[in-house]
């Protein structure tokens, strides 16, 4: 598979966007610099650990639409992956993490305190790149932090007043993932001047796609015996985190499951019944059955591409939808 992830791409292509992926990574690393030497050594920490650039990559994608030479697409780019970065410093908070993209997490090596601070420090390093692209950038961010923050509350309080726990589930997978994937998509499309119809179609397949993303995760926390997802297996379990596997075993009504649907209802902390749950999950037909319900996002995130036109770059697109459900393979 090329080095990007995408697997078929354009060589033509992929060198450009390999270029444009160097661009963006120099100016991750350079734009958190700052005259506090705390502050830059824990901004980096995440930053350098790497992640998949799946964000800066679709608007790197989306600016082809247009004249993906305009000021403002690196930068657009930059802005989606630390606006990424800085949720994760506040989730690993929440969720007591204590490992981030196979690394320690910012909250287990520096404190909860530093931990968010740095997440505030690389908000208002989002900001300034922001006041340079123009309004509309900022309208666009405005809407998609709203959304990230409403995802974050929901998946806290939990459903209200008898909501499917799994149709809850989904809309805070939209909210916290597909949201901000959607605005990367969006971000390139519209800085580089594509066409309207252009720019909300790959709105829609940002948002399709990045639902697939997580659930592609989910799957990936139960089945994988490796750090694939940058997390040990388990840790949703651990968290006591609904995810889409362990919400489909909820919803069961096979009489067998009633012991396992108990032990999902709260933070597994003995590890030996982590490692029996695993193993439960590794076979139960939930597990099958939400590997369908990825294929059907990402079925629906393919339609959404219909409207564009054909070539390297809607090729593109279909293969990193392909390569996001193969994950979970």
């Amino acid at each position: 598979m090329p080095t990007l992830g995408i697997p078929g791409i354009a060589p033509e292509l992929e060198s450009e966007l390999q270029d444009g992926m160097q661009k963006v990574e120099n100016l991750l690393l350079s734009h958190i610099q700052g005259n506090y030497p705390l502050v830059e050594e824990t901004s980096r920490h995440l930053v350098a650990a790497g992640g998949k650039r799946l964000r800066p990559l679709l608007t790197l994608l989306a600016s082809h639409y247009g004249d993906k030479n305009r000021f403002g697409i690196i930068e657009s780019a930059v802005v989606c992956e630390l606006t990424h970065v800085a949720t994760l410093y506040h989730d690993d908070v929440m969720d007591e993490a204590t490992l981030r993209r196979s690394v320690e997490s910012a909250n287990s090596r520096w404190g909860n305190t530093v931990a968010i601070l740095t997440g505030d420090y690389l908000f208002a390093k989002v900001s300034a790149l922001l006041a340079d692209i123009g309004p509309e950038a900022v309208r666009l961010q405005a809407s998609t932090f709203e959304r990230l923050v409403i995802g974050q509350i929901m998946e806290t309080q939990g459903p209200q007043n008898g909501e499917d726990p799994l149709a809850h589930y989904l809309q805070v997978v939209a909210d916290k993932t597909g949201s901000l994937i959607a605005a990367s998509a969006r971000f390139g499309a519209m800085v580089s001047g594509a066409p309207v119809e252009v720019k909300e179609t790959l709105t829609i397949f940002g948002e399709k796609i990045g639902i697939a993303f997580q659930l592609a995760d989910d799957i990936i926390d139960i089945a994988s015996e490796s750090l694939q997802s940058g997390k040990t297996p388990g840790t949703d379990l651990r968290e006591g985190v609904p995810t889409l596997v362990t919400l489909n075993v909820r919803n069961s009504q096979r009489s067998q499951d009633r012991e396992l649907q108990k032990l999902l209802t709260a933070p597994i902390k003995d590890e030996k019944v982590v490692a029996q749950v695993l193993k439960e999950l590794r076979s139960h037909p939930a597990l099958d059955e939400s590997r369908e319900q990825l294929q059907q996002i990402a079925r629906d995130a393919r339609a959404a591409l219909g409207p564009l036109p054909v070539g390297d770059v809607t090729g593109a697109l279909f293969s990193l939808c392909d390569a996001i459900v193969d994950r979970s393979a």
